[in-house]
């Protein structure tokens, strides 16, 4: 449910309001926009008699909900949320670009792609520490150490950084990342969505590599309930049945997303194709759509890369990516960092 204010309305009205509806047993979030003030009401809120608020004459409205996402949904929230990682913007007409190598591999690897990218117009450094395979044989990341090393990037580039995390366990060692990673195959591990936003850490949620729409926003849910609000989404494409590419990168997604929910959406091209030759395409056509920054991994030699060579592009070719990202920005009214 959610109530929405009228305009010029008295302070002590509203908080009575407030006061009352806690009283209810239902939470209440907030939201102060630039043209209306709404309260959103989560929980059991059958209790909560709709036409004696709607007599209240702070109330201009009241309606309920039928999405089973609330604290994600753009009713709740209609002004876009704007995700600020040490200065830089996520979401409104904001742009940013991630872009770092799938995996950490080694000290000189990972700050020679972080300077590398830094310069051509990366804002945020991306680097695998805890890495989910497959095959069980295959490399699983340098882990605690890999953290250390990406790290030392940051301080050595001044780049916010953002990695993933695989286990609740882990939660202590990711307390100078800032931004964590929820991947694909965790999106609803519900246990470690709720330890995660427990944490009030800005977090990147990947779309599930066969989920709706509508369970992303959920798990986006469970990480907002705990109390983390600056959720960043993160279309990285889904499995269909087509063969010729890694995953199907499903571009109806950005603009359907900024209908449902004030959340920034941000793409991954690299593992939705899972070919370094699509990668700039897809970037472009993900600009276009109204994504609000891109994810992008980068690597300086990836024909001898331990993680997902074969979509890395090299230093380079991001600049390259970068200087035409900056032609279709004006055209989609967005900006980026520069």
């Amino acid at each position: 449910m959610i109530i929405v204010i009228k305009q010029n309305h008295e302070q002590k009205q509203l908080d009575n309001l407030i006061k009352w509806v806690k009283q209810q047993g239902v939470e209440v979030d907030l939201s102060v926009g630039s043209h209306s003030t709404i309260l959103g009401l989560v929980g059991d809120t059958s209790k909560v008699d709709i036409d004696l608020v709607r007599s209240l004459d702070i109330v201009e409205n009241v309606k309920r909900i039928q999405e089973p996402f609330k604290c994600a949904n753009r009713k709740f929230h209609p002004d876009d949320t704007i995700v600020d990682i040490k200065g830089h913007k996520f979401g409104g007409n904001n742009f940013q670009i991630i872009a770092g190598p799938c995996s950490i591999e080694s000290e000189k690897q990972i700050i020679e792609v972080a300077k590398a990218v830094k310069k051509a117009g990366a804002t945020v450094l991306r680097g695998g520490a805890y890495k989910p395979r497959t095959s069980p044989y295959a490399f699983q990341g340098l882990k605690e150490s890999g953290l250390k090393l990406l790290l030392k990037a940051k301080e050595e580039t001044g780049m916010p950084i953002v990695t993933e995390i695989m286990s609740v366990s882990h939660i202590d060692q990711f307390k100078d990342v800032d931004i964590i990673q929820i991947g694909a195959r965790n999106m609803q591990n519900f246990e470690l969505l709720k330890e995660v936003g427990k944490t009030n850490k800005p977090v990147l949620l990947k779309r599930g590599l066969a989920n709706t729409i509508e369970e992303w926003l959920m798990s986006a849910e469970y990480i907002m309930s705990e109390g983390s609000k600056d959720i960043i989404l993160c279309e990285r494409g889904i499995r269909t049945f087509e063969p010729y590419t890694r995953n199907t990168l499903d571009l109806s997604a950005i603009p359907l997303l900024k209908e449902l929910t004030h959340l920034p959406v941000v793409v991954d091209p690299s593992h939705a194709s899972g070919l370094s030759r699509l990668v700039k395409p897809l970037s472009l056509a993900s600009v276009g759509a109204g994504a609000h920054g891109l994810m992008i991994e980068v690597h300086n030699d990836p024909a001898h890369a331990l993680c997902d060579g074969a979509q890395s592009i090299r230093p380079e070719q991001f600049a390259e990516i970068v200087e035409q990202i900056d032609v279709m920005l004006p055209l989609v009214d967005k900006q980026r960092d520069l």
